[in-house]
């Protein structure tokens, strides 16, 4: 499973709209989530309008701050016209230079949300195969994931040998369909493992 971020400001229009023509259009295997800096309490009734128009009801979608762990799971994200506003997003990123749909006429929402759906289909035709290739959410958690195995093993195993541990535990969850806890998840097998006489996930390296 590859998770695909879209953040904006308010997590009440561009980013919804973003994340919605992605599920629409993107094959099995890849998931989107959204948020924002400084979620809405809910989307901008424009673009709920808009999106109506296409077949997407938003108006059951509730905006969510952006959290550092979805940051962590995410394998690629795309910010959307917030300028200094949006955050630093530790992965790969593309930007989206859109304006905020919120309190415009209709006409100019109508424009930002194809221009979004342009955007979507050519991430989805185009890019999925570097984002299915890219590592930098997997080395991003594994650099997260290394210190305290380092801090409690060393003298005990090599760094090279809690790394390679860590790295194969941290990619069995690769494919997690929920990644919320799998920085807990593989802490704890990777503390199991080096504790033992013999750590199973080094075998195969």
């Amino acid at each position: 499973m590859k998770y695909v971020l879209f953040v904006c400001t308010h997590n009440a229009g561009r980013s919804q709209m973003a994340q919605a023509f992605f599920e629409r259009h993107a094959p099995e295997g890849f998931r989107a989530e959204s948020a924002g800096t400084n979620a809405a309490k809910a989307p901008h009734p424009e673009v709920v309008t808009v999106m109506r128009e296409v077949g997407i009801d938003l108006e059951g979608r509730r905006p969510q701050r952006l959290l550092l762990e979805m940051q962590l799971h995410a394998d690629w994200a795309v910010t959307m016209g917030c300028g200094d506003a949006c955050p630093y997003v530790p992965t790969r990123i593309d930007d989206w230079d859109l304006p905020d749909p919120a309190g415009l006429d209709l006409d100019a929402v109508r424009e930002i949300r194809d221009d979004i759906e342009r955007g979507v289909r050519d991430l989805v035709d185009n890019r999925l195969p570097e984002i299915l290739d890219d590592r930098t959410a997997h080395q991003m958690r594994l650099v997260r994931l290394l210190p305290p195995l380092v801090k409690e093993f060393e003298g005990r195993r090599t760094p090279e040998e809690i790394r390679a541990c860590a790295d194969v535990i941290l990619a069995d969850y690769e494919d997690a369909p929920v990644r919320s806890f799998v920085q807990a998840i593989a802490d704890r097998r990777a503390r199991e493992c080096l504790r033992n006489d013999v750590c199973e996930p080094l075998l195969g390296v």
